[in-house]
Order: C-alpha cells, then sequence, then structure tokens
C-alpha cells in the first residue's frame, strides 16, 4: 500500500529552503535558494486523501491543458469526471499515491507515485506518472520538495529508483534541467504508446 507517508512542512524564507519532518532520515535538510521571495511561505506535503481527487484531477487537466498547449496539439484527451473516478479507484487500492503541496490550505502542486517492476531495474522501482506546480509557485523550491518527499517514499519501501519521463522538446528544456539538478540521470530511448 501507498499511502502511509506522514506530513511534512516545508518553511521558505528569503534566502532558503528549510524542512520539518517527522521522518528523521528529511530533518534539518537545507538546500540554497536564489529565488528572491516578499515573505516567507510555510509548503505543507501531505499524502493525498480520497476528499482531495477532485483537486487533483483540477491539476492534472491543467498539467495536460499546459503540455498541449507548449507542443500546439490535443495529446491528451481528458474527462475530469473519469479522472475523478480512476483516482479515486487507484489511491482506495493503494496502487497510486499522491503527494500534495499546499499553502495556507490551498493546493499548489502534486507529484504522483505508482510501485513498478522490471528486471532492467533489478528490483521494485517507482514511477512518476504526474507532476504538476502551478506557475505562481514554480522556482520557489517546491517542486524540489515534492521530489524529496517522493525519494524519501522510494528508499522506506526499498525502491531501486524513481523514474520519470519529459518530452525530448524544446519547449520542455526547462523540465530536463530541473529533474537533472533533482539527481535525475537520462537513461535512455523515447517513451511510445499504442492506444488499446
Amino acid at each position: 500500500m501507498l499511502n502511509d507517508l506522514t506530513v511534512s512542512e516545508w518553511n521558505t524564507g528569503r534566502d532558503n529552503l528549510l524542512i520539518s519532518s517527522s521522518d528523521s532520515s528529511l530533518t534539518g535538510h537545507k538546500t540554497n535558494s536564489s529565488v528572491t521571495r516578499e515573505a516567507p511561505m510555510t509548503i505543507h506535503i501531505a499524502c493525498a486523501e480520497i476528499q482531495d481527487v477532485e483537486i487533483i484531477a483540477t491539476m492534472v487537466g491543467e498539467l495536460l491543458n499546459e503540455i498541449m498547449a507548449a507542443v500546439q496539439d490535443k495529446a491528451f484527451g481528458f474527462d475530469h469526471a473519469r479522472t475523478v473516478d480512476r483516482a479515486e479507484s487507484w489511491m482506495t487500492k493503494g496502487l497510486y499515491m499522491v503527494l500534495l503541496a499546499r499553502v495556507d490550505d490551498q493546493p499548489i502542486g502534486f507529484l504522483a507515485l505508482y510501485e513498478s517492476y522490471a528486471l532492467y531495474t533489478e528490483g521494485v522501482y517507482g514511477t512518476i506518472p504526474e507532476f504538476y506546480v502551478r506557475s505562481a509557485y514554480r522556482s520557489q523550491g517546491i517542486g524540489s520538495a515534492l521530489l524529496t518527499e517522493a525519494k524519501a517514499i522510494g528508499q522506506q519501501r526499498g525502491w531501486k529508483r524513481l523514474e520519470v519521463t519529459t518530452p525530448p522538446l524544446p519547449q520542455f528544456d526547462r523540465s530536463l534541467s530541473f529533474y537533472q539538478r533533482n539527481g535525475f540521470t537520462i537513461s535512455g530511448g523515447r517513451k511510445l504508446k499504442l492506444n488499446l
């Protein structure tokens, strides 16, 4: 089951990002940040609950619309109600976990995870199928905070690695750089699909 995460609280100040968590492996983590902020904000990151599926679906829609606008192609079909149903079903079964970031109880981003299996990874690993921070909150350490939580979950579960896909297009160079700054390396290949 993927839904036994403890809540972490990230406090952002003018010059740095601090984390305080009940997970001792994360306590005291400090990252320098060159982002200037008008005032500190506290970011709460927690495993989403079933009652959060509406906002998760809304942010998935925002993510997909942003991708389609960037590539100027209707690459995804999105149905909010069906997305809510799928998220609720998968979360209830423990197949799909969502880390939800909030500021002042307002959802500002999320990272989804599911457990995967492959012989080439030499064991169990985690996949990040969706990852989104609302544009007003980007470049403030929130995405990195979500990834730090995902890494901790993976380590707790004995995953060999985390995998994420970003399109190999110039419009997504910032995404690629973000992942590389957070320790990801290019593993090769292109993601392909065949609709069934």
